[in-house]
């Protein structure tokens, strides 16, 4: 089975999903990880590096490739991402949401510096990537439709979407 978990930054999707990884023991595929590898390479703030993204887009379609190869040849696997629910054929889909001050509140508990330094790169960030996945792939990021199930992590905290994801995971069919 593979489940693909995505959601705005600061919605708790790395650590739901690594929560849904050390429960089922299955592997788990990050683009944030890679983006945020990327970034740092560069010496690159997220801001910074999702503006070269805007005008290089072999970074997005790199990483956007990857995931789709992997989620064809794995099994059992938590695919992270923005577009995770894009890339994937044939996944349980989950969209992680919560409103821009609570994101923003646990990115800056997560990286430091102030709540409004933080707020305003989120959303000059989110703008950029939105930007992009339109025209790079024709996507709508605010278009949440196609995803199986949706929950706000400001309702619950990170063990608790963990619980209600083994259950439905479960009654999915569960991992093999």
């Amino acid at each position: 089975m593979l489940v693909t978990i995505s959601g705005l930054p600061g919605s708790g999707t790395t650590t739901v999903s690594k929560l849904l990884v050390e429960h089922y023991g299955i592997d788990m595929i990050s683009a944030g990880d890679v983006f945020r590898a990327l970034a740092k390479e560069r010496g690159m703030t997220l801001a910074e590096f999702g503006k070269l993204a805007e005008s290089d887009p072999s970074i997005d379609t790199t990483i956007d490739q990857r995931q789709r190869e992997l989620a064809c040849t794995l099994d059992n696997a938590i695919l992270e991402g923005r577009l995770a629910g894009h890339m994937a054929q044939d996944a349980l889909t989950v969209w992680i949401k919560a409103p821009p001050e609570v994101r923003v509140g646990r990115i800056v508990k997560r990286e430091g510096s102030s709540f409004d330094v933080r707020f305003q790169e989120t959303m000059e960030r989110e703008e950029s990537e939105a930007l992009r996945y339109k025209d790079i792939h024709g996507i709508d990021i605010d278009d949440i439709s196609i995803y199986d199930i949706i929950i706000d992590s400001s309702k619950w905290d990170q063990f608790q979407i963990a619980s209600i994801l083994t259950v439905s995971i479960d009654n999915a069919g569960g991992f093999a």
